[in-house]
């Protein structure tokens, strides 16, 4: 019986790498974008196939419409893509916006917005059944910083990420009776290596729960809306914040 194929962008590090390596122990075969450090998306290929998966790391910009569509039609020769995680994403030096240059405004624009959005649509056009597609199952990865707004650190952020919480919801409808799902998964504080120096330990006392959370609970909650024991969840955001 083959194994479902899920694309992960943004796979190599962080909650992505989590998710794809959570992945492949739970029966799917791999595809790891990444942008620059092969070196990290090799480790996550290898521990899929560690696990018994099948796995291939991509590079390519998810800031970029071309790089986009190689990404997919790299995939697309690795395997039928069922399923989908949109996990990329560029924050940039925190400031206040009149702080912020327009470079740094700008990337995080392309990648987590502009980004998200072609590939929601490159998706589509390859599960969809009114394309010939069988279906599948899409996570867009996006934050609590939408519902926060980032003030002081990073508002061009939050705003794109806000952006995304629409696109679960609009895009779902849209797809529902296509044969796929869309959900988005907002983290709160996660200790990884987009946190900037300090930040975590400012950040965690306004926990509620009292901790930072793992990359690792968060690919749980990730894998379990990709899953079909989330068949009946669609345009749903799931949280997994710390009560923050």
């Amino acid at each position: 019986m083959s194994r479902p194929v899920l694309l992960v962008a943004g796979g190599s590090r962080g909650i992505g790498a989590s998710i794809a390596k959570l992945a492949g122990a739970s029966g799917y075969d791999v595809a790891v974008n990444y942008h620059s450090n092969a070196n990290a998306a090799a480790g996550v290929v290898a521990a899929v196939k560690a696990s018994g998966g099948r796995a291939v790391a991509i590079q390519g910009d998810m800031g970029q419409e071309a790089d986009i569509e190689r990404v997919f039609a790299e995939t697309d020769k690795f395997g039928a893509i069922t399923h989908f995680v949109h996990s990329s994403g560029i924050i940039g030096p925190m400031s206040r916006l009149d702080e912020a240059d327009t470079a740094t405004i700008k990337n995080a624009l392309d990648v987590d917005t502009f980004g998200a959005l072609l590939s929601l649509r490159a998706c589509i056009r390859r599960m969809s059944t009114k394309h010939g597609g069988t279906g599948g199952s899409i996570v867009m990865i996006s934050s609590m910083a939408a519902v926060i707004g980032g003030a002081n650190e990073c508002v061009w952020y939050a705003a794109a990420k806000g952006a995304v919480d629409s696109m679960v919801i609009g895009i779902a409808r849209e797809v529902a009776r296509e044969g796929i799902r869309v959900n988005g998964v907002s983290p709160g504080m996660i200790d990884t290596d987009i946190q900037p120096p300090g930040r975590v330990d400012r950040i965690t006392p306004s926990i509620p729960i009292g901790r930072v959370g793992s990359p690792d609970e968060v690919a749980d909650s990730v894998l379990y809306l990709l899953s079909d024991k989330a068949s009946y969840v669609t345009g749903s955001n799931l949280r997994v914040s710390g009560g923050r």
